[in-house]
């Protein structure tokens, strides 16, 4: 049956449309932290649809709010009032830690990056952006024109000058050798030099932590004195928090609140989580910034109402369960119990992340050399074994990222690192 859906698959959709493993996956159905395949095989869920299930597979609360809200309206267009946008938008704009916050619902967060991209381009009056090597922000053409990772970037036109910084990967590149405080004054040294040579940018748009590209992150702080050198000079920043937002680093609610000390951001992009997989995404700026288009603009798919009803529900789940600490103690458990693993596994040249976000990074060993051979081995012994792990990475897809729903529980965490264990030791 999945061999005939995979056929049929690959005879209408792109050849260029990635699957995961030698033999597809049909998931047909999920319950908390697992879901099934449809030969009837029962997985533990690592990875959440690219982290966009946050909070748990057939979530009673936003599985409700769907239903209740599919049987009054659907959907009408950004053109009419919709009560659970603006119940939503209330909530985000709350926590969103921006002064008099504005906030604009996209169906992505390709989107959401493209409308901070916009939005930057039209204050500034610039065409010019900073963004961050190895990074990723969609697949629409202003995005991929801003991503910095060669793997996710199918062409090199785009309507945008992109100048690209140094900074969002820690450990490979020339100052990886540095301890942290001089790591970031010569990413900063680096930034004033780069600006001392172009027209004044629109923005710096940076991941806090770099998703695809393998949950790499700076040290803390860095973006918050990137940020001081791009206040002087008026240049805005842009925090895209599609996959570190709503809690999942543990630490901290916005994954750019470890860098924080100079403030909120000026834009903030959203999604994935937030809707535990119905597609909501999301702008939040302040109002200077989102009211600074001077041309007439709708969304048509944009904050529906079924989606906003399960965007609301969700984040109520998330808040009232306190699903960011749980992210904190048991992410923090799961990573010291997977860097024991990597001890002992020649392969594994780091185990990094925060919270629920945590990234295996696979090498030959003894070498820096990228292992995707060694990835996809893991990757499919995990499945074997009941586990579904992502990929990523920005040298190749040489690792392995864990991003389970933030319901995790300590013993679920066990026991996928019990099979990722022996997945690891298989290579």
């Amino acid at each position: 049956m999945t061999k005939d859906l995979h056929a049929r698959h690959r005879s209408v959709l792109p050849d260029w449309l990635a699957l995961y493993y030698e033999d597809p996956l049909e998931i047909t159905h999920g319950e908390g932290r697992h879901v099934w395949d449809s030969a009837g095989n029962k997985y533990l869920d690592f990875f959440g649809g690219i982290l966009t299930t946050m909070t748990a597979h057939a979530l009673p609360e936003v599985t409700k709010a769907v239903s209740e809200q599919a049987g009054r309206i659907i959907h009408s267009s950004t053109l009419y009032l919709n009560r659970p946008m603006v119940e939503l938008a209330e909530r985000i704009a709350h926590v969103s830690g921006i002064p008099d916050a504005r906030v604009f619902f996209t169906t992505s967060g390709t989107e959401a990056n493209d409308t901070a991209l916009l939005l930057a381009t039209a204050h500034r009056r610039s065409n010019t952006i900073l963004a961050m090597r190895n990074s990723y922000h969609g697949r629409s053409f202003g995005s991929v024109g801003i991503t910095g990772n060669r793997g996710w970037s199918p062409t090199s036109l785009s309507p945008l000058q992109t100048l690209y910084v140094h900074g969002g990967v820690r450990t490979r590149g020339p100052y990886a050798h540095l301890d942290d405080r001089d790591f970031i004054d010569a990413c900063v040294a680096d930034l004033k030099d780069l600006l001392g040579h172009t027209r004044p940018p629109a923005a710096l748009i940076a991941e806090p932590v770099q998703g695809v590209g393998g949950f790499t992150s700076p040290p803390d702080g860095l973006y918050a004195a990137f940020r001081e050198v791009l206040h002087e000079r008026g240049i805005l920043w842009i925090a895209d928090e599609v996959q570190t937002g709503w809690g999942r680093t543990g630490e901290h609610f916005w994954g750019w609140q470890a860098h924080g000390r100079s403030g909120p951001p000026d834009i903030v992009t959203f999604a994935k989580g937030i809707g535990n997989g119905m597609s909501v995404g999301g702008v939040i700026a302040r109002a200077e910034i989102m009211n600074c288009l001077d041309a007439n603009s709708i969304s048509t798919f944009g904050g529906t109402q079924v989606t906003m009803a399960a965007g609301l529900a969700n984040l109520n789940h998330l808040l009232e369960h306190d699903l960011q600490g749980n992210a904190r103690r048991v992410g923090g458990l799961l990573i010291e119990r997977l860097r024991a693993v990597a001890a002992q596994v020649p392969h594994v040249r780091e185990v990094r992340g925060r919270g629920l976000m945590i990234g295996l990074e696979l090498t030959r060993p003894g070498t820096d050399e990228a292992a995707p051979e060694a990835a996809s081995t893991v990757l499919e012994e995990a499945r074997a074994g009941g586990l579904l792990v992502g990929k990523g990475g920005g040298h190749s897809t040489s690792v392995l990222r864990v991003a389970p729903p933030m319901s995790l529980t300590v013993a679920e965490a066990e026991e996928g690192a019990a099979i990722l264990e022996r997945a690891l030791r298989s290579i």
